[in-house]
Order: C-alpha cells, then sequence, then structure tokens
C-alpha cells in the first residue's frame, strides 16, 4: 500500500477554530480531514508530535494509526488537542481509503444501512461558533438575513418552525434555555426563567402542531436540579430530545438518575471523546440517544465502534455538525453507514452560505433527507478560493 508521504494544514482567520488536514501519498492521491477548537494548538501537534511518526507509513493501515495516535494520551478521556489532531488525520485516511477504492466513504466502511438519511436543522445564525464563543441573544440583536434562524427562534418560533417546514425541514433544534445558566451558574432555574424558556416551543406548537420534531440544546449548563426542571417541563411538548443536559456528561450515574426522572429522552454527546465512555453511558443506561462528533471523537475508525455500541444497545445514533463542512460530510456517511442512524444534523444558515466558501461540495438534501454522495471518499476538497487566499495559513511537513 502506498506510503504517507506529505502533512499539510491549512488554517484561515475568517474560521478561527477550523484547521483542515491533507494527507498526501506516494501514489499521488491526497485525503482530507478537519477539526474544531484550539486550530493553532491542533496545527502544533500534527506538525511536531504526529508528521514525525506518520510520514512514511501506509496509509492503509487505519487502525493501527488510530490506535498509536489515541492509546497513549492522557488527555484521551475527552476531546483534547491530541484526540482532535488524531480525529483529522483519521478522516484524511478514510478519505483516502474511499478514494484509492473508487467508491463513497460509507462503502468502504462496509456499505449503507439506507441510501438516505433524516436531517434536522440545527437553529443557528451565520456566523455561529465561528470563534468558539457562545453567542446569547439579547434585546439589540438584529437579524443578518432570512437563515439567522437562533434570533428567528427567540423571536417568533412558530414562524421559523413554519418556514422549516416549507423547505422540507422535519425537525428543528433549539436553545432557549442558556441565557438563564449564567446568573445561578447552572445550579437552579427559577419558574418565570423557566416559563420563559418554554416560550418557543408552545409558540412552535401553537403553529405548526405535532408537524415537526423539536430538539431541545441544553449546552451542558446545567447541573441536576435545574436540569431535571427542566427536561420535565419539555415533557408537555412532546420533545424528541434534550441534548447535553448536564454539565458533567461524562458522569454516567449522574445522567442515569436524570433519565429514570424524566420521559423527556436524553441526548448525549458530541463533547466525548472516545469509545470508552460512551460505552459506560451506555452500560449505565444513561442515554436515549448517542450523538459524536467525529472530529472530535478520534474520526472514522473511533466514530464507527461509539456506531457498533449504540446498536448493541439498540439505541439510536446522531451525528453532529454546528462545526465545519468536512465534519459534516465525514458524519454523513457515518450516518448512511450506521445500523442505528435516525438524522444528520445540518445548520441551515451554514449551508446556503460560508460552507460553500470552505469546499466544493456538500449534501444534497431533498423533501428533508441528505442524499448518499456518489463521489469516491468523502466526496468533497477544499476550494481554490481558500487555497490561494492570501490569509490562508499552509503548512507542511514532508518526509525527508
Amino acid at each position: 500500500m502506498p506510503k504517507i508521504t506529505c502533512l499539510r494544514t491549512l488554517r484561515t482567520p475568517q474560521r478561527p477554530s477550523l484547521v483542515w488536514v491533507e494527507l498526501e501519498t506516494e501514489d499521488g492521491l491526497a485525503g482530507l480531514g478537519e477539526t474544531f477548537r484550539g486550530a493553532a494548538t491542533v496545527e502544533t501537534l500534527l506538525h511536531d508530535e504526529i508528521a514525525p511518526w506518520l510520514l512514511g507509513r501506509d496509509a492503509g493501515h487505519i487502525e493501527a494509526i488510530s490506535r498509536h495516535l489515541l492509546n497513549p494520551y492522557v488527555g484521551f478521556s475527552g476531546s483534547s488537542a491530541e484526540v482532535r489532531a488524531a480525529s483529522a488525520v483519521d478522516i484524511a485516511l478514510w478519505d483516502l481509503a474511499g478514494k484509492r477504492a473508487n467508491v463513497p466513504l460509507y462503502v468502504a466502511l462496509g456499505g449503507g444501512a439506507r441510501q438516505t438519511v433524516p436531517v434536522y436543522n440545527t437553529c443557528a445564525g451565520y456566523a455561529y461558533n465561528t470563534t468558539g464563543v457562545r453567542r446569547d441573544i439579547g434585546n439589540g440583536d438584529q437579524s443578518a438575513g432570512p437563515y439567522d434562524d437562533q434570533v428567528a427562534f427567540m423571536r417568533d418560533a412558530g414562524g421559523l418552525a413554519e418556514s422549516l417546514l416549507s423547505e422540507g425541514y422535519g425537525a428543528m433544534k433549539i436553545w432557549p434555555f442558556d441565557i438563564y445558566a449564567p446568573a445561578t451558574g447552572g445550579h437552579t432555574i427559577g419558574l418565570p426563567d423557566l416559563k420563559a424558556g418554554l416560550e418557543p416551543f408552545r409558540q412552535i406548537r401553537a403553529a405548526v402542531g405535532d408537524r415537526i420534531e423539536i430538539m431541545c440544546e441544553l449546552h451542558s449548563l446545567w447541573g441536576s436540579h435545574a436540569a431535571l426542571r427542566i427536561c420535565r417541563a419539555l415533557e408537555d411538548y412532546g420533545v424528541f430530545w434534550a441534548e447535553d443536559p448536564l454539565s458533567k456528561m461524562d458522569d454516567p450515574h449522574g445522567l442515569a438518575d436524570l433519565r429514570r426522572q424524566t420521559r423527556t429522552p436524553l441526548c448525549g454527546s458530541e463533547t466525548l471523546g472516545g469509545v470508552r465512555q460512551f460505552r459506560d453511558l451506555l452500560a449505565a443506561d444513561a442515554l436515549d440517544v448517542v450523538m459524536l462528533d467525529l472530529a472530535w471523537c478520534g474520526g472514522v475508525t473511533e466514530g464507527r465502534k461509539i456506531a457498533a455500541f449504540a446498536q448493541a444497545y439498540n439505541k439510536p445514533l446522531a451525528p453532529h455538525d454546528c462545526t465545519g463542512p468536512v465534519t459534516l460530510m465525514a458524519g454523513l456517511h457515518m450516518a448512511l453507514h450506521a445500523p442505528t442512524a435516525i438524522y444528520q444534523e445540518v445548520v441551515r444558515a451554514a449551508l446556503a452560505t460560508w460552507y460553500r466558501d470552505l469546499v466544493t461540495d456538500l449534501p444534497v438534501l431533498k423533501d428533508g433527507r441528505a442524499l448518499a454522495p456518489t463521489a469516491p471518499g468523502l466526496g468533497t476538497a477544499l476550494t481554490d478560493g481558500l487555497r490561494q487566499s492570501a490569509d490562508t495559513t499552509v503548512r507542511e511537513s514532508r518526509k525527508a
């Protein structure tokens, strides 16, 4: 099998949390990977720690490379910089594997359990998560355009639901409780704030009834008392899941205790790094839905193992987005392949704008579903505009 000859990274100040990895092999192929947060730190790790070991190795030995990059690190218990770097490398290796076999990545994984997968719209705005800083909507915030959905769900959630239904979306995710967490450190939520946080859910049900599913994102902001109060209040609105309800999403016993006390299904967690944490949560019966992020959990290699645990415990799987377009494409391939996958997350504001500036191809959506890509590997590449921009930082490590 061809050896890896070059590791290249690219960063742009317009998207400072993102870093892309390209791996080139001696037969002229290139694989693309991505990760999110701490881009400069991850870049340094890739070139100073990973590249000296990786260059010259067989690109087909993906499992062995994954074990080497993930096992030594204390930081493996969470999505550390080391795990994020390993995730980007692993995604690029699977992109290479698909290209070498001339098949889409999900076929390289063993084929699809389905040829389309439902999507839900995370109701973020155009620049949401660009810098990794949470955006809270206040009275002075103005909509930046028709897809500034975070402003919409705080101002007119019913109208937003109607807009999404008109475009074929059958599910939406919102987070109206976030703004109330800082006042108490997330340890409690008073009845006035609870009622205000529930208002978007009431508006959605009043406007469209049960024609759309609603997910509630809680962003790991809450202690057990407040999380329980919120989850119980959400029961009246038929919420599909409450995501990351506790500030410690690696606490199997705390999550299991919360799950026993509410009828609202619990989902988690894109914040976890590696199969072992998911195993512990599933063994504790702490989750109803498994969410993973391939750019944070260790890549496709680790992600397929997490998906296998979800299947073994008969739990649905939902890959995360809201970070970058390469991660979205990788997640879509996993959602097509994994037996229990039920949704792929998308952000319509990003799909319509800045994702298009970064990559050549994005998922094709039809009637609220993402279609299986047909091109080899991930089915996308970085745009010439990104590569050629004077603002883009490109760094290469090559085999001597």
